[in-house]
């Protein structure tokens, strides 16, 4: 049977030897790429929940352990250590004898180089608090400055690129900071106190000094449930926006581009113009639409218009999912000349009526075209 010192030993050196908040950081950022370009993981609420700590946090906290890889002293800490150094010694203490242990044992006040109050004391590191709130403050600030980066080079502010661009920059920062602990000594390295926050967690929540402590840790605990039912909730059924349907009509170039301009104004009966009909479905369910293409003759008076004829040339259905679009390539073909006709394509959703109007129709396009007698 392999042993797991043995597994563990062919992974490299540096990653064996990274610091575990570190180790955190790089396991959480590759989760995190994984949530957003897997393709089943992408469509679920994990890619929210670890794009929100990946985008808010992540990028700060490994730019802070770059910038201060030491330990900090907590503010209450630093008090107490420079009031213990300010304190004056008894008058009627003895002083120890020269050579004994005693005397060995006492702190070099002249020096100014103090005891271990000191050593805390001096440390320019920072505390737990502000390091976390420091990673919150430059995830904010870092992000969209690489956001801004990004829209100055050809990748442009997409998905792919400041995805790939924050996690570089994370990771980049990772390597930094965990170089530059190693390089200080084992006892000035910051390293978070997973096991003493998690003894005074355990403490306090079954250990209350009354019941008083022990019916507030319950409150905080349904607190902290609720909050995070109440995010998940949020994420997993996301409120429903707007219901609508797009539908609008394209042109081709010659270069094969897709343009809403150079419609067609003159045509002669049975020529043919090519048309790409567009519908955009954001009606948050598979819908089935039906288009309806008339050739009409109308009279314009007083701001109104009134059909005096209409002969239908074309129809066509589609079935479109929620968020997607449809495009369908339409051969105008006029069945009849007249001057100033309108061409008219009417949008129903689930069925068409026997009698399809403008007033009737769901959406409605149309272009105006003069057609010529052969």
């Amino acid at each position: 049977m392999v042993d797991r010192r043995e597994i563990w030993l062919v992974v490299p050196r540096p990653v064996r030897r990274l610091p575990a908040d570190l180790a955190a950081t790089v396991l959480l950022t590759l989760v995190t790429l994984v949530t957003v370009f897997a393709p089943v993981i992408n469509e679920t609420p994990l890619r929210v929940l670890f794009g929100l700590g990946f985008v808010l946090f992540l990028p700060g906290y490994a730019f802070i352990a770059a910038l201060f890889p030491e330990a900090g002293t907590a503010p209450a800490a630093t008090e107490t250590a420079e009031s213990e150094r300010s304190m004056p010694e008894p008058e009627d203490r003895p002083a120890p004898v020269p050579g004994t242990d005693a005397a060995a044992a006492e702190p070099d006040t002249d020096s100014g180089g103090g005891g271990p109050g000191a050593t805390a004391a001096d440390r320019s590191g920072i505390d737990g608090i502000e390091r976390v709130a420091l990673s919150f403050g430059l995830s904010i600030a870092v992000v969209p400055l690489i956001g801004l980066v990004l829209n100055f080079t050809p990748w442009g502010i997409r998905l792919v690129p400041v995805v790939i661009a924050v996690a570089g920059f994370t990771l980049g920062c990772v390597a930094v900071a965990a170089r530059r602990r190693w390089a200080l000594p084992p006892d000035e390295r910051f390293a978070v106190p997973y096991r003493e926050w998690l003894a005074a967690a355990e403490s306090e929540l079954f250990e209350p000094d009354d019941r008083t402590d022990a019916a507030l840790n319950v409150v905080l605990a349904v607190s902290v449930l609720l909050a995070v039912a109440s995010v998940g909730y949020a994420v997993a059924v996301p409120p429903q926006g707007e219901q609508f349907s797009e539908f609008y009509l394209l042109t081709e170039t010659p270069e094969g581009e897709l343009v809403a301009d150079d419609y067609p104004e003159t045509l002669a009966v049975n020529d043919t113009a090519e048309l790409i009909v567009g519908i955009g479905n954001n009606e948050y369910e598979p819908t089935e639409y039906h288009v309806v293409v008339q050739l009409q003759e109308v009279e314009t008076a007083n701001n109104s218009t009134t059909v005096l004829e209409r002969t239908e040339l074309d129809r066509f259905d589609a079935t479109v999912e929620h968020n997607a679009t449809h495009r369908e390539r339409h051969t105008l073909r006029p069945t009849r000349a007249g001057e100033n006709l309108r061409v008219q394509y009417l949008l129903y959703r689930d069925s068409v009526p026997e009698d399809p109007t403008t007033e009737n129709a769901y959406r409605e396009l149309h272009l105006w075209i003069d057609v010529e007698s052969n």
